[in-house]
């Protein structure tokens, strides 16, 4: 099997599972009792919390643990509007947010809160200066993702977070995708909220975590215990925070490289699909983006088509967002960035990861051709383009 779908979720590392294993066995403790096995259980978590802060650019206490990158992005956005909500209602955010962002803004929308929707342009990007235009004096945060989970574009957050900052508006950023393909320090990005999620590297599922910069206050979504400084009630999930750490210090040691070789091979994918197949349009900004997306929109053809053919082979890869892939509606991003209809429905995103090899490459840049040529060989409007001379 080629696995080229890490933009949905990545495999568990070795060392990962290897480091959290013991504490689906021998060290149960709950971290919140007092004797010696729970203690345990506590170091383990705070060790992680000092390591991810660390990584971050943050202190300890400004790390919340979730259950996902979702419940991250949930808490940040409604914990934050229901906090300031006799200080303002109103939220900008962007038309191209993962779902996480979309339906949370949606959700307070139907709770009395305005939201503004940016749209990008044809890259994926949003300016600061849109954000300024849209401030009012009763907005209260500003939420945008850092890179794009579908196109790979990067935003440019750091700016925006500087024009928040003159204006005491919070911003928080869905990091997702970002963590592990490039930079991310909370300082440089100027940001007082970031959420990320464990198994976009490496890490299992059912593990997240919030940046929240000290001062800034959340109501929580989850009431119960005092975990998670008040912030998230529920015991914490031991082994997947131990999971989320060690996949934390495997990127200290080896991301940077990682990056380098990924990328490369990500050029190479994008440089043989473009030679090898007419009318195909790549998506997302060429230059600003994450090193690991490789998204197009082969025309004349449905993406499912594609997705279904490569799947045969044993080639995994996705027509968008791993989130809404049983919908047969076209990306919301893709429309958002200006694409048609018939375009956007022959999206197909391909995301390497750290075990991609150049052979695997290869080997998709053999299969891939014949099967879009099969495909618009049935295709109705792939003949009549031809008919009328479109390509």
């Amino acid at each position: 099997m080629i696995y080229l779908d890490h933009a949905a979720t990545t495999p568990v590392a070795p060392e990962v599972f290897e480091a959290m294993a013991p504490y689906l066995q021998a060290e149960y403790g709950n971290p919140s009792s007092f004797y010696a096995l729970a203690r345990q259980a506590r170091g383990a978590i705070q060790e992680v919390r000092e390591r991810l802060a660390m990584y971050l650019g943050a202190n300890p206490r400004e790390i919340i643990f979730t259950g996902s990158g979702s419940e991250a992005d949930n808490l940040a956005i409604k914990g934050l509007a229901w906090q300031m909500r006799e200080k303002g209602r109103h939220i900008i955010t962007t038309q191209i947010e993962h779902h996480a962002v979309l339906h949370s803004c949606r959700a307070l929308e139907k709770q009395g809160f305005e939201v503004t929707y940016l749209q990008p342009d044809h890259f994926g990007v949003v300016t600061t200066e849109q954000v300024a235009e849209a401030m009012r004096e009763d907005t209260i945060l500003v939420t945008i993702m850092h890179s794009n989970n579908e196109v790979g574009t990067i935003e440019p957050i750091s700016e925006i977070g500087q024009l928040c900052m003159e204006r005491k508006v919070r911003l928080h950023t869905d990091a997702v995708q970002s963590m592990g393909k490039m930079p991310v320090k909370v300082e440089d990005l100027n940001v007082d909220l970031l959420a990320i999620a464990g198994h976009k590297f490496y890490a299992p599922k059912g593990v997240g975590a919030l940046y929240v910069r000290r001062g800034v206050k959340l109501q929580p979504l989850i009431d119960g215990g005092a975990q998670e400084f008040h912030k998230r009630a529920g015991t914490e999930n031991v082994a997947g925070i131990v999971a989320l750490g060690k996949a934390v210090e495997l990127l200290e040691q080896q991301g940077e490289e990682d990056v380098v070789r990924i990328t490369r091979l990500r050029d190479k994918l994008v440089a043989g699909i473009l030679e090898r197949i007419p009318a195909v349009e790549p998506t997302g900004h060429p230059e600003q983006r994450v090193c690991n997306i490789a998204s197009f929109c082969f025309k004349y053809i449905e993406g499912e088509g594609i997705l279904l053919s490569l799947d045969m082979e044993d080639i995994c890869v996705s027509s968008g967002s791993a989130c809404t892939s049983a919908s047969l509606d076209p990306s919301h991003v893709l429309l958002a960035m200006g694409f048609p209809h018939e375009i956007a429905h022959g999206s197909i995103r391909l995301s390497l990861g750290r075990w991609t090899t150049e052979a695997e490459i290869d080997r998709v840049l053999e299969v891939l051709p014949p099967a879009v040529e099969r495909l618009r060989e049935m295709s109705p409007l792939w003949a009549d383009a031809v008919a009328k001379g479109e390509v």
